[in-house]
């Protein structure tokens, strides 16, 4: 974010009505945020990747993998200079993506606090990713099993 205004500031300014912000009747008016730097995608000033001068986002790659965005400090004043990205292929095995992410969350005091959610959503891109196991045929229980038995 820019230096002259303080995140605070624009957090207070923009937190009823941003372009990533989802509000939901339903479900006692819950707002969700659609920002690729919200790892939790909860509508909040900590979550809030536009907002803040360090922030963290897990998106997925088009082949498989996960792709980490993080926040440039040094290009507050050129957002679209300001994101670098890190990209995990769907080869590297689950706990070396998990570690590298987590790394790169708490390393050099980056952002600590986003570290169980940058593997919680690094977790799920993965799980989803995988096929999902046949679910084997039922076999019939109690009176269903008797009767199939004696008819065959």
């Amino acid at each position: 974010m820019a230096s002259q205004v303080s995140a605070d500031l624009v957090w207070e300014i923009v937190r009823g009505n941003n372009s990533f912000l989802v509000k939901r009747k339903a479900s006692g008016g819950v707002q969700f945020s659609r920002d690729p730097l919200n790892l939790t995608n909860k509508n909040a000033r900590k979550w809030a990747g536009f907002v803040n001068d360090k922030a963290i986002g897990v998106v997925p790659k088009e082949n498989g993998g996960v792709k980490v965005l993080s926040k440039k400090t040094s290009a507050a004043q050129q957002p679209a200079k300001a994101i670098s990205e890190t990209a995990y292929s769907g080869g590297k095995s689950t706990r070396k993506t998990y570690v590298a992410v987590a790394n790169q969350a708490a390393k050099n005091s980056y952002r600590p606090d986003l570290r169980q959610a940058a593997v919680a959503r690094v977790s799920a891109i993965r799980k989803s990713e995988k096929e999902p196991k046949p679910t084997p045929e039922t076999k019939p229980r109690g009176n269903k099993a008797k009767k199939a038995a004696e008819s065959s």
